[in-house]
């Protein structure tokens, strides 16, 4: 075991942590300046290991931190890194750390990171081999110095604390004590022993007179045993009547107590019930708010439903009397517009003749001005030009410009047939498309009519689900409500299990639910009492069996309890028995055949599968039908029986029996759970089923509303489609009239046309006629004659023109005014009256009012239904009412009779409270009387028959008597005798408790004696040890020099060669004078001449001893590792070589570790491992250096302080 490494922080000039190298297991050395922190590492080793530093007040605790600039250090830690390899520290560990932290408000120590105490720190070192008599594995500063002074007694003290006999003068110091103690005690006796004797002589006159009085005190004795016997026992007479009476009245309390019970559990149930009806009441009055609302809902809709009716009603009034209206207009205008179109008809005619004349006439004037106008132009050619082919070539370019024209008319002709044609297409085209669509608007109106029929269906259906989805809410509703309300008492009668049951128990059980519930356990099957139904009449029969074992948990198999009982202990989760199946087999039992004796067991509802463990628990148990049965069946079959109430008997003869409360029955709380939780489970089960068909109905309604959406979406587009394809046939027709006008127009411009045409091809056949004729300057007879003819006949025709054309546009007139009537106003009108007859309008209000009939059916049928619905709650709130009232009655009746059972049974307790008062006089009086004999003592044995016959009267006569004859005794000593008796035997008493305190005398001397020789033979081993070590060690580190220790003994002194003389002899604290007086030291250096002492020493020669004497002392009990601060300081260079030589030795020899500190080349030479400690701003540090390193800092330092 050595030192491995040490870390500091915080401690002294360390601040920072410093954690050095590994140590050498030989010799290390510690080099620094002054003031560097090298004692203070040195103190850091030893305030961790040494007891010198314990108990440190708090300004002693605040001296070890580091004081510096920088923050404040509030705590230190010094830790120590042992090798252990050779486990001479009782761990099993190869390295251990041993720390102490140490803070102004704390001082801690820790193994290997875990809090352990001072003491267990210095018995683990003791164990490792440092011993606290020895503390000179540690030498620090001033020690040798100290050694150097030390007179010979303190040397002798010295040896004597390491031989360790501090523990022999100990013991015999309280040996001595004892010894004081038991002389004192046997004074005292010695005393008392001497007043006794003189008072027994003085006893020893007065026995005389005393056996007189002894005689008349036994006869008055034995008259006042008989007074006290006989009022003791009408004391017992009285008090048998009093417990006779108290029996009556508890039996007479009790049957009332039962019938009280009875009565309370009944207002209870009344309560409970009374709170069922109430809430009934509450839900049944909330429900008749709700059918209120749904009543005023109801009839609202009605009303509108109703209003909606009457209004369609007159709608469809108004349009009946509308098309009625519009079909005698129409007839009307039919005959209007077939008037109009008949003179319509008739004016066309002539009008087109009136036009064809008057066409006829203008044509007729215009070739006749074209030949009058050709006539003057031939007749005034031969003025106009000189020659034939002048005028030919004029009248060429006028065919020319003719033919142009014509050309062009004839192009416009074409144009306008072409677009007559494509005009009469398009009427026909635009005919065809309004019939197309008129089918379809039909064809669009019946589908119109039928989704409105699917509507009205969709809408009874959905109706009817709304109804039936009403009745189901209601039904989901009460569901709940029960559901809730049997929850609510499963938790009651769980908390009230809960409080019946044991704490530990309750929280196992709670604990296994979940550990099972966590960790998926199969297997567990539950508690006793949870697979457990029998009859009501039986539970405190069981409860009393069965006890806690109620409470076993049945397990599959022992596998699994031990899996449960694992986490149970991790979780802290209380306690619990289990009962594996695999494990328990039920007991054979040999059952009685008698009426009175049936087994438990057979009483009992259990799976089979359970066989064994409730064989376990109830086999043994009989029912049976009072206790005398019960008693005698326990002794001949050996069964343990109980009756119906809960009185048991067992097999071994104890009874047990007495009140039970069944209110607390935690069998009656199971079976309210069970059957609570069944009814909770059907219940559930059915709401589910109810939510499951809401579920059906709301998908459903869905799907109706959804298909109903479809159909309003289609209907709205098709009635949107109607209107559009209604607006397309107005549109075509309205587009048939302009093509109609349009072609009216293009046919008047085609006869213009055509008109124009046949004039200019007459003109240039007219030109044509002309050229090649001669050129005349007068014309032909025929031609004159023309010429004259021709203007009366243009008049004439102009006139004609002038009638036929005023004829005409008064025609016209008339046709335009006809046309316009019909095409602007009758067609028009004609339109809007059968658009009027025929519009769907009032199918769509039969149909609306159809659904809108329908519906105030059903909103009519809805105000009935709630109707009823109301008259029906109202009926329930009333019954309830009644039974709420007689419930209040019969809880009245009750209370009453509770009231009056209080009253009877607060007299009853007045009664019982005198009774019991009677009873403790009566006891009072009994015990009084019984202590008076008690107090009488012993008796002679006549004393009880003597005056058993006599009365009380005579007693007292006689007692008188007696104690008149005492009286003239009253000088003597009553206790005479008894004190006599009493002192002899305290006097035998002391005298032998002196001879043993003599006898412990003599044995206290006999050990004190021992231990003085013990512990004189402990100073002579250890001064023999040390001695022979001393010389070795001294011829060691003086070449050639001798040394000795001398023992002075009391014998011995020597007061003119001894250091010792101003002491004079040595007395221990005892007054005993000791055998040794101390330890001389005489050596010397050169081995020739006279020894000398250590006063004719020199300082560096009396250093030498002092080594020579801790390095003997050190091999007599030698420690792992020591430590040695500058202990070469005052040596010469010839003593410290030797030192370090002695060192290098012992290391290499014996393995022990040498820690030191030196300013000396000698010692850091021999070291395998050289530590420097350097110090800068207040802050030591510890780091490995080379030995080079170490000698250069150790010669600067040296060559410094020289100069």
């Amino acid at each position: 075991m050595y030192i491995k490494q040490v870390i500091i922080e915080g401690f002294k000039s360390y601040k920072e942590q410093v954690a050095t190298e590994d140590f050498s297991p030989k010799v290390n050395c510690v080099v620094g300046a002054n003031g560097s922190g090298k004692s203070n590492f040195f103190h850091a080793i030893r305030f961790v290991i040494s007891d010198l530093f314990h108990n440190l007040r708090n300004e002693d605790r605040h001296a070890f931190l580091h004081e510096g600039a920088g923050h404040q250090v509030l705590s230190a830690f010094v830790e120590i890194v042992f090798d252990n390899s050779d486990n001479r520290i009782p761990v099993d560990k190869e390295e251990v750390r041993l720390r102490r932290t140490i803070g102004t408000k704390k001082d801690e120590y820790f193994l290997d990171g875990k809090h352990i105490t001072k003491t267990e720190v210095m018995n683990l070192l003791e164990s490792a081999g440092f011993s606290r008599s020895n503390p000179y594995y540690v030498v620090q500063q001033g020690k040798i110095a100290s050694l150097t002074l030390m007179k010979d007694s303190e040397r002798l003290d010295l040896l004597k604390e390491i031989g360790g006999t501090r523990v022999y003068e100990e013991r015999r110091r309280e040996s001595l004590k004892i010894m004081q103690e038991t002389g004192n005690k046997r004074n005292q006796i010695i005393q008392v022993v001497q007043y006794l004797d003189e008072r027994l002589r003085e006893l020893d006159e007065e026995k005389a007179e005393l056996k007189k009085y002894q005689q008349l005190d036994k006869q008055r004795k034995s008259l006042e045993y008989a007074i006290y016997d006989k009022e003791v026992n009408d004391a017992r007479r009285e008090l048998a009547e009093v417990d006779e009476e108290r029996n009556a009245i508890s039996e007479e309390l009790i049957r009332k107590y039962n019938t009280s019970v009875e009565e309370e559990e009944e207002v209870k149930k009344l309560d409970k019930l009374y709170k069922d009806i109430t809430r009934e009441v509450q839900g049944l009055s909330r429900e008749k708010e709700a059918i209120e609302k749904q009543r005023t809902k109801a009839i609202k809709r009605h009303t509108e439903v109703e209003l909606d009716v009457t209004d369609l009603e007159e709608r469809i009034m108004a349009s009946s009397r509308s098309k009625d209206e519009a079909g005698k207009q129409l007839e009307v205008l039919r005959r209007e517009i077939q008037q109009s179109t008949a003179e319509l008809n008739k004016i066309k005619p002539l009008y087109e003749e009136q036009v064809k004349k008057e066409d006829d006439i203008t044509k007729r004037i215009m070739y006749k001005e074209k030949q009058l106008s050709l006539l003057y132009q031939k007749q005034g050619r031969a003025t106009q030009f000189r020659s034939k082919a002048a005028r030919d070539e004029w009248l060429q370019r006028d065919i020319d410009k003719y033919d142009k024209v014509l050309s062009s008319n004839e192009k416009q002709e074409n144009l306008l047939k072409d677009e007559i044609a494509k005009l009469e297409r398009d009427l026909a085209a635009q005919t065809e498309h309004v019939k197309v669509r008129e089918a379809e608007i039909a064809n669009l109106e019946g589908r119109i009519s039928g989704y409105r029929m699917g509507f009205n269906q969709h809408k009874a259906k959905r109706d009817e689900l709304h109804d039936k989805r009403k009745s189901l809410w209601g039904t989901e509703s009460e569901l709940n409500a029960e559901i809730e309300r049997l929850k609510a008492e499963v938790v009651k009668a769980e908390k009230a299990l809960d409080h019946a049951t044991p704490g530990d128990i309750r929280r196992g059980i709670s604990c296994i639910r979940r550990i099972c519930r966590d960790y998926n356990i199969s297997g567990v099957y539950g508690s006793i009492i949870e697979l457990l139904e029998c009859d009501e009449n039986l539970f405190t029969a069981v409860e009393v069996t069965a006890g806690n074992s109620l409470f076993h948990v049945v397990v599959e198999n022992d596998e699994i309890s031990t899996q449960v009982i694992r986490h149970l202990n991790a979780e802290k989760g209380g306690r619990v028995t289990f009962i594996p199946l695999n494990r328990v087999k039920a007991p054979h039992v040999s059952y009685p055949k008698s009426s009175d004796v049936i087994p438990l067991l057979k009483k009992l509802k259990y799976s089979s599968n359970y066989d064994q463990a409730f064989g376990q628990v109830f086999a043994r148990t009989v029912i049976c039908r009072d206790l005398d049965v019960a008693t005698r069946v326990a002794r001949t079959d050996g069964l343990d029986c109980i009756t119906v109430e809960g009185d048991q008997v067992s097999k071994k003869g104890g009874m047990t029996g007495g009140f039970y409360d069944k209110r607390r029955s935690k069998l009656k709380f199971m079976n309210i759970i069970r059957q609570n939780a069944t009814a909770i489970t059907a219940k559930e089960n059915e709401l589910q089923n109810v939510r499951s068909e809401l579920q059906i109905i709301d998908r459903e309604i869905n799907e109706i509303i959804s298909e109903q959406q479809r159909d309003d979406a289609v209907l709205a587009h098709e009635r949107s489609e109607l209107e559009q394809l209604k607006q397309d046939v107005a549109n075509a027709n309205k587009h048939i009239m302009n093509i109609s006008k349009a072609l009216e127009k293009k046919l008047k411009l085609l006869a213009n046309v055509q008109t124009q045409i046949d004039q200019v091809k007459a003109n240039i056949a007219m030109k044509r006629d002309e050229m090649g004729t001669e050129l005349v300057d007068h014309l032909t007879e025929d031609e004159r004659e023309s010429l004259s003819l021709l203007n009366p006949e243009i008049a004439e025709l102009k006139e004609e023109l002038v009638a036929c054309r005023a004829n005409r546009v008064e025609t016209e007139t008339r046709k335009a005014e006809l046309e316009t009537n019909l095409s602007t106003n009758l067609v028009r009108r004609k339109q809007e009256l059968e658009a009027v007859k025929q519009s769907p309008e009032t199918d769509m209000l039969n149909g609306e009012a159809e659904a809108k009939r329908q519906e105030l059916q059903d909103a009519k049928k809805a105000v009935e239904e709630v109707k009823r619905q109301l008259k029906r709650v109202l009926e329930s709130i009333e019954d309830r009412n009644k039974e709420l009232k007689k419930i209040n009655k019969k809880k009245s009746e009750l209370k009453a009779r509770l009231e009056e059972y209080e009253k009877t049974r607060q007299n009853e307790d007045k009664r019982a409270e005198q009774l019991i008062s009677r009873k403790n006089i009566l006891l009072a009086k009994q015990e009084e009387y019984s202590k008076k004999i008690r107090e009488l003592g012993p008796l002679s044995s006549d004393a009880f028959e003597m005056h058993k016959r006599k009365s009380i009267k005579e007693l007292y006569k006689m007692l008188h008597k007696c104690n008149e004859q005492l009286k003239q005794f009253s000088h003597v000593n009553k206790k005479a005798l008894d004190q006599y008796a009493n002192f002899t035997d305290q006097r035998e008493e002391l005298q032998k408790r002196q001879q043993e305190l003599d006898a412990g005398d003599e044995k206290i001397k006999e050990l004190v004696s021992v231990l003085d020789q013990r512990k004189d033979e402990s100073i002579e081993r250890t001064f023999k040890g040390v001695a022979k070590h001393f010389r070795d060690v001294f011829s060691e580190l003086v070449q050639g020099g001798h040394g000795f220790l001398i023992m002075m003994k009391k014998k011995d002194g020597d007061p003119a060669d001894n250091d010792y003389d101003d002491d004079g002899p040595r007395v221990d604290a005892e007054g005993r004078v000791e055998k040794y007086i101390g330890v001389k030291v005489k050596v010397s250096f050169t081995g020739q001449g006279e020894t000398q002492s250590m006063k004719q020493l020199s300082g560096g020669q009396k250093t030498v001893v002092a080594l020579a004497l801790i390095f003997a002392i050190q091999r007599c009990d030698p420690a792992p590792f020591y430590l040695f601060d500058e202990i070469d300081a005052a040596l010469d260079p010839q003593y410290r070589t030797a030192v370090g030589n002695m060192v290098r030795r012992l290391a290499d020899m014996a393995s022990t570790q040498f820690i030191t500190t030196t300013f000396r080349p000698e010692l850091v030479k021999v070291a395998d491992k050289i530590y420097g400690v350097t110090h800068k701003n207040r802050v030591s540090h510890v780091n490995v250096v080379t030995m080079d390193e170490a000698l250069d800092f150790i010669e600067h330092d040296q060559t410094h302080n020289a100069e």
